[in-house]
């Protein structure tokens, strides 16, 4: 960064300046809770003289703060994967089950935006479809903030859910499914190339609850690219221009996960491997009837507590893929 030359080119400065205040964040950190480490000391020391109960409290305190800390500095060690660090684009889309499912896609998405909120981590609806009666149809969002990719990759299957369904007049227990997407948002440096030949772009206006959702003109945008037939749309932003861009910036990030994909099976195919590729392998299970149990296919990890779970207290499973999946197909 010392060079004179450095800013001539602004996209490789701006990556090498994120790069920089990224490390400089780890060491802070590491300083951090090596002062309070050291001040917990001297404070574990004065006591054992005076022995006073609300300092040995006090010091309990600490030390469950001071372990939540260090559990975070051990899940950083675990974003190895290239595009860890990337914001997150999440896409949710019921099965078959008509309302039943697309309620179960709304759960999920609920569920979403309420651990993201707890993480600090910033989110912003750019396409809602709403469900026939109830849910949606589907659903894409961002998730902004410190390694939010990283974090989210584990959510990318199919998500199963049994429960006795409340649009059931009988009461009989449903079996739900939606699958959750989940892929980087790409910056600027990563080229894609893009003919406008190979797009279809349509306008149409956009729906929504009222206020502002509700719009009078043809603002809301769908990009179609022909050669892979990806569907991208989007009809939050204020114009059709600022949809544009924002349908533009998924487009891009999804065909960049399309050729890495499409890369990879040719490599299984020359390696021999036979890997099947399926919609239908869920990779966690929500059960809240006859019992309340949520379990990890991959991971085995199983909790009880179905309703936290459901306000967004997801983070055990996605340390538990972590720490048993370190990478996956996007790294």
């Amino acid at each position: 960064m010392q060079l004179p030359t450095f800013w001539q080119d602004q996209i490789k400065a701006n990556i090498v300046s994120k790069e920089l205040k990224d490390l400089q964040g780890v060491v802070e950190e590491y300083q951090t809770i090596t002062e309070q480490i050291e001040e917990l000391n001297i404070l574990f020391e004065l006591n054992s003289q005076e022995n006073r109960a609300e300092i040995w409290q006090e010091l309990t305190a600490k030390i469950k703060d001071i372990e939540e800390e260090v559990n975070n500095q051990e899940r950083g060690i675990l974003f190895s994967g290239k595009y860890d660090k990337h914001n997150a684009i999440v896409s949710i889309h019921p099965g078959a089950g008509g309302t039943e499912s697309q309620d179960w896609a709304e759960m999920l998405l609920r569920m979403y935006l309420r651990w993201a909120e707890k993480n600090n981590l910033k989110t912003k609806i750019i396409d809602f479809m709403h469900g026939d009666e109830a849910g949606v149809k589907s659903v894409t969002f961002t998730v902004t903030g410190k390694n939010a990719f990283g974090l989210l990759k584990s959510e990318k299957g199919i998500h199963r859910l049994v429960r006795i369904s409340p649009f059931d007049a009988n009461k009989r227990r449903h079996t739900s499914f939606a699958s959750v997407e989940v892929i980087p948002e790409i910056e600027d440096d990563i080229d894609i190339d893009i003919a406008e030949s190979d797009l279809k772009i349509d306008t149409y206006r956009a729906t929504g609850a009222g206020g502002q959702h509700v719009n009078t003109t043809d603002s809301a945008v769908r990009i179609t690219h022909l050669p892979t037939r990806i569907v991208v749309q989007c009809q939050n932003e204020r114009s059709q221009h600022s949809n544009r861009l924002t349908a533009m910036r998924i487009l891009k990030a999804r065909l960049f996960e399309y050729y890495q994909r499409k890369k990879e099976e040719d490599l299984e195919k020359l390696s021999g491997d036979k890997k099947e590729i399926a919609w239908g392998n869920q990779i966690r299970s929500y059960v809240f009837q006859p019992y309340q149990m949520v379990k990890d296919h991959r991971t085995k990890l199983e909790s009880s507590n179905i309703q936290q779970i459901m306000d967004g207290e997801i983070q055990d499973f996605i340390d538990a893929y972590l720490r048993y999946h370190p990478k996956n197909e996007n790294n």
